[in-house]
């Protein structure tokens, strides 16, 4: 009997693993002290004329490429020295070091043939680690440098920070001796860019100008392949004509080449303007009337107003990353999606969103968003939930997932951040990821009781959602990286506040403030504030122009080249001329 007590017990012990955490750091640093000894070594590497005395497992286990070398049927895997081509021996020493210990040391001197080296023994670690590294100290004096680097190699993460750091700064990189030693068509790859920071074209014309004359002999044959890249289109009549004149233009007249530039020279495509030839404005609509619009940026006190043929009124609009602009517009029937056409000053439709009569007081309640810097998102949430993808390219809609008990969330506001798209209700927080095409939630309550969202609209900066009631006594901020929230002080008016909206323009929080009805002429209607976050202070900005005609609301901020925007249909105003607009 107790013999059988004994294995009853027995049987119901279960077996348990467990994990020495000493063992992993104490087994690298025992085999770091084999190297360093000298001990059970089976291999020489030889490298520039150096000889490395190592083990074929330890290579094996940190290189595929030694791994293939060493168990498969290459002369190499029975020999005792095996000569390694192709390599730095000082790079090959750091990467054995890391190899033995796994600590990698990287300098701005030693990145390059580093990542070289890292790349040919197919050591992601080392090769991840110095793009990082190389992508973390791009400035002016490294940036032509590394871009040319990273071209030969594509290097993308390390590629697309260089040339975000030559658009921004191109005037100040094209004056240094480094930007002349650029190829063909690394040139060409940068000047073709949107983002270039210039305020005129003759600056990149200037900065090819120089390129070429650094050795015109070779270069000048390639003239012709780059002079399309500069928008001729965007210089005045007195500079295209000085260009003709230019030495490098008239050289040799008479010969198809010369002819050959001067065409270049004298066409005139539909080409975009550069960034720094834009300014970033804000679009508000007239809450009566969609056909008349308002861009402006008071901080740089311009206004324009537009008058446009809309059939229909707008309502809600996003811009791409492409600075394409989108609104949704409505009329009595159907909800249509509108794209607005820079160069012609006017708005396009595009697509019906959808069709039937419509309640024109169900509107805010629509959403349109872009996730991943090309899909727009339209979400509509009462009176029945529908949430549809636009492709740019077929103009055509589909249907995609919406939140779980769709049908019953009472949604605050929607807003598209950080390659989501987040909804709110007084309780919960939904978001959508676009590669599954699923929505999760987390209930607010669960970052403490002192979060709930009240009806109102947010916005998104950078991985950031600003909310704030409609009477602008509470403004609260989620970071969606941290999953956290945070409060920021609201403007905090008083009972006056009939409701308001926010939006973000270059880079900075605003609000815009729509007061009661006043009997009094001197009452402001709208005001616009501008948030001070080092100060955690809201400042008034000057009062809207031709605010007593017109009630605005926000619908996005882009970026406008302003030669486009003035146009016969436009009213303007700046600082300088603070009444009515022009005729007024």
């Amino acid at each position: 009997m107790a013999a059988a007590d004994q294995g009853t017990h027995a049987s119901s012990v279960r077996p348990r693993s467990y994990q020495d955490e000493s063992y992993l750091p104490g087994f690298l640093g025992a085999v770091g002290d084999l190297q360093k000894e000298g001990e059970l070594q089976d291999v020489i590497l030889e490298v520039e004329g150096r000889r490395f005395p190592c083990h074929r497992l330890v290579l094996s286990a940190a290189s595929p490429y030694f791994r293939a070398m060493f168990t498969s049927d290459m002369a190499e895997s029975r020999q005792k020295t095996v000569v390694l081509q192709g390599l730095d021996a000082e790079m090959f020493g750091e990467i054995l070091s890391y190899t033995y210990s796994g600590t990698l040391h990287v300098s701005l001197d030693s990145v390059q043939p580093l990542y070289q080296a890292a790349d040919l023994l197919q050591l992601d670690f080392v090769r991840d680690t110095c793009s990082s590294y190389m992508a973390m100290n791009v400035e002016h004096s490294t940036c032509v440098d590394l871009y040319k680097f990273a071209d030969v190699f594509t290097v993308d993460v390390l590629l697309n920070r260089c040339l975000q750091y030559i658009c921004q700064h191109f005037v100040e990189v094209t004056s240094s001796e480094e930007f002349c030693s650029l190829s063909v068509d690394q040139l060409t790859e940068i000047i073709s860019h949107d983002e270039l920071d210039v305020k005129e074209e003759t600056r990149v014309w200037e900065a090819v100008v120089r390129w070429v004359q650094h050795n015109s002999e070779d270069r000048l044959q390639h003239l012709p392949s780059i002079l399309p890249h500069i928008r001729f289109n965007l210089l005045t009549s007195e500079d295209t004509a000085a260009i003709l004149e230019h030495p490098l233009v008239r050289e040799d007249p008479g010969s198809s080449e010369s002819e050959v530039i001067r065409n270049a020279v004298q066409r005139n495509p539909n080409l975009k303007p550069r960034l720094g030839m834009t300014t970033e404005m804000v679009l508000l609509s007239d809450s009566l009337n969609g056909k008349k619009m308002l861009w402006m940026n008071p901080g740089e006190g311009k206004y324009v107003r537009c008058d446009y043929n809309l059939p229909v009124s707008t309502y809600n609009g996003v811009v791409t990353h492409g600075n394409e602009i989108y609104v949704l517009a409505a009329d009595s029937h159907n909800i249509y999606l509108c794209k607005y056409n820079h160069v012609e000053n006017k708005w396009e439709q595009k697509s019906t969103v959808s069709e039937g009569p419509r309640e024109m007081g169900s509107l805010p309640n629509d959403y349109l968003m872009e996730i991943d810097g090309h899909d727009l998102f339209y979400l509509v949430t009462w009176p029945v939930m529908a949430f549809k993808k636009y492709n740019q390219h077929t103009n055509e809609w589909h249907n995609c997932a919406t939140p779980q008990d769709g049908e019953q969330l009472d949604v605050t506001f929607a807003v598209s951040c950080n390659q989501r798209i987040y909804l709110f209700t007084h309780t919960e927080m939904h978001w959508y990821d676009p590669r599954e095409d699923r929505w999760s939630k987390k209930a607010l309550s669960d970052y403490g009781p002192e979060v709930r969202v009240d009806y109102s609209r947010g916005v998104a900066m950078g991985t950031k959602i600003f909310w704030t009631d409609a009477g602008f006594f509470n403004m609260l901020e989620y970071d969606t990286e941290a999953d956290s929230w945070s409060e920021h002080p609201a403007p905090g008016f008083e009972d006056n506040i009939e409701d308001g909206d926010l939006f973000v323009l270059q880079n900075t929080l605003h609000a815009l403030v729509n007061y009661c009805p006043s009997d009094d002429e001197s009452s402001l209607p709208q005001q616009v504030l501008i948030y001070d976050r080092r100060e955690r202070i809201w400042r008034e900005l000057p009062e809207l122009p031709f605010g007593r005609r017109c009630v605005y609301d926000s619908l996005n901020a882009e970026r406008m080249y302003l030669p486009y925007l003035n146009t016969s249909q436009a009213d303007t105003q700046d600082a300088a001329n603070p009444g009515g607009p022009p005729g007024e």
